[in-house]
């Protein structure tokens, strides 16, 4: 019972391993997400990355003739997974306790902003708004401004989490038999991801500072401008390579005993004559010879790469990741997921179209060809 980004994200990668994914939508509408654009091929980027492989079942489940139905799936159901509004679940006779006793080895996983208790329990929460009160923000942009992360990163955080104690809980079951309740909210995710600059802000008394592309506590880390007018981003992560960096990439090796540049505290105190001293000799030199000189000296580095330069990547291309996957618009490019398992194949099945499935998942739990015309009749589904 999914709707945006965190749920399905957690879900699509079950769906990945091969689980079955009986996704409930809005009769009419569907998931909200469905909408947000319609640039691929018509549909939602947004949907199209987080659904595919799912069987799409429509259903109200505030009709009268809801809750046999979803009674049935769950009978059958090892996990459910619900991203609703706080306490729609509930009031549709989905409470936790409730379920646990009908249902004892069904593993219920709940997303929500800000979780169950607290001043914020009943809140609405937005990935952009989780961003906000997590503090995330004021971590993230320029001295200037501040900025939001150019993904949904709260509810990828949910998503993630969701699924990795889906996978534990799975786990216990096989030992134990008995299902459980899985609170997962937005804020604890970035609570959780937000560790460094809290420790470093509680302890330290000042918050990490505002830094763009450059890192708020290491120097040089960050992106330097070369001849041709291009951007090389590079890092380094102790004196080591602060040597290296100084005599084969800059040719200046008395730079690496500068006691302005002696340490990393050191240098952040100093950046400025820092970046001063790589400018003069990165303004003289291609990115391309910036690029290998770092590469040849095993500097960590990376071009600053458009989303299209990333779609093109030769990286993708050179290790065979994509594939083409079925959609309502036809063959769609899909990228695959991230963790493959050696002997095990992945699953990467059509992004479905809103109720495609009604009538295989309602046969599947024992409706008959009647039942269904009688629910599509009443607008339950």
């Amino acid at each position: 019972m999914e709707q945006a980004v965190a749920a399905p994200f957690a879900t699509r990668q079950l769906a990945d391993l091969g689980a079955t994914v009986v996704k409930i939508e809005r009769p009419g509408d569907g998931d909200f997400a469905r909408h947000y654009d319609r640039t691929v091929k018509g549909m939602s980027s947004h949907f199209v990355w987080l659904n595919r492989s799912k069987k799409s079942l429509t259903l109200d489940i505030k009709h009268h003739a809801a809750a046999a139905v979803l009674e049935r799936l769950l009978a059958q159901a090892d996990v459910l997974v619900e991203n609703l509004a706080p306490g729609a679940a509930d009031r549709a006779g989905l409470a936790t306790d409730v379920l646990l006793r009908r249902f004892p080895r069904l593993i219920q996983c709940r997303i929500s902003g800000y979780g169950a208790g607290g001043p914020l329990a009943g809140k609405k929460a937005y990935d952009l708004l989780v961003q906000c009160e997590s503090g995330l923000v004021s971590t993230t942009g320029t001295e200037e401004s501040m900025a939001k992360v150019g993904v949904s990163i709260a509810d990828i955080a949910a998503g993630m989490y969701a699924y990795s104690g889906i996978l534990t809980a799975l786990y216990e079951r096989e030992r134990t038999g008995r299902g459980t309740v899985l609170e997962v909210s937005m804020f604890d995710c970035l609570g959780e991801w937000m560790g460094y600059p809290a420790y470093y802000t509680a302890y330290g008394g000042v918050a990490p500072a505002r830094t763009g592309l450059r890192h708020a506590t290491i120097a040089p880390y960050g992106p330097y401008r070369t001849r041709d007018d291009r951007l090389v981003m590079l890092g380094i992560q102790n004196e080591r390579e602060w040597a290296a960096f100084c005599s084969d990439v800059l040719e200046r090796p008395e730079l690496a005993g500068d006691e302005r540049f002696a340490s990393n505290a050191q240098r952040v105190a100093h950046r400025g004559d820092l970046e001063a001293s790589i400018d003069r000799v990165f303004g003289a030199l291609s990115s391309e010879e910036v690029l290998r000189r770092l590469d040849a000296a095993n500097i960590a580095n990376s071009r600053i790469n458009s989303v299209q330069e990333f779609w093109d990547h030769a990286q993708l291309q050179g290790r065979d990741r994509w594939r083409t996957i079925g959609s309502p618009a036809g063959p769609l490019r899909a990228l695959l997921p991230p963790v493959l398992m050696r002997g095990c194949d992945v699953h990467m099945g059509p992004v479905p179209a809103l109720g495609e499935h009604n009538r295989e998942v309602l046969l599947a739990i024992g409706y008959s060809e009647a039942e269904i015309r009688d629910l599509e009749a009443e607008g339950a589904l």
